[in-house]
């Protein structure tokens, strides 16, 4: 049985294991990307505070993606970013980006006006995923994420 639900503290583990692979798949578990953020340690409290969220996808009681929404560092209070939004494998193709994605838009709207994300390139699915849902491409990045490692900005107006 597949899940969608709000990060538990005892999920910061897995959570962390999950990105970690992901990003290394792409070659992406090096400085400039998510793989380094501080957060990684304790991905439950950075994101268990008013404007932040994320929720994790579970497939019989193991974490197997996550996704979620915090204010854009360097941006004014009308902008969030779409963090750290990684499936495993096994996850893929199961239409849990779409639904995961609506989850975090749904949140993102009550509490933002417009939503920021980073990717690679060569994230096609996940690239793909946000065009079908309204996110148009940047020419330069925004924000102060300090994932220089990406090479693909996205946007979308959410009010």
């Amino acid at each position: 049985m597949i899940n969608i639900r709000p990060i538990e503290l005892e999920d910061n583990e897995e959570v962390k294991k999950v990105i970690k692979t992901v990003l290394g798949s792409f070659g992406a578990n090096k400085p400039g990307f998510a793989s380094q953020d501080p957060e990684l340690e304790d991905m439950y409290n950075s994101y268990n505070r008013d404007g932040y969220a994320y929720w994790v996808v579970v497939i019989d009681g193991e974490v197997k993606g996550g996704g979620g929404i915090a204010p854009l560092k360097g941006e004014d209070l009308t902008w969030c970013e779409l963090q750290k939004m990684y499936f495993l494998p096994e996850l893929r193709g199961k239409g849990m980006g779409k639904e995961l994605l609506k989850i975090c838009l749904d949140f993102a709207s009550k509490n933002y006006i417009y939503c920021y994300l980073e990717t690679l390139d060569s994230m096609n699915s996940a690239k793909h995923l946000y065009l079908l849902n309204g996110f148009k491409y940047l020419e330069i990045p925004m924000g102060e994420t300090g994932h220089t490692g990406c090479n693909t900005w996205m946007k979308k107006k959410l009010q």
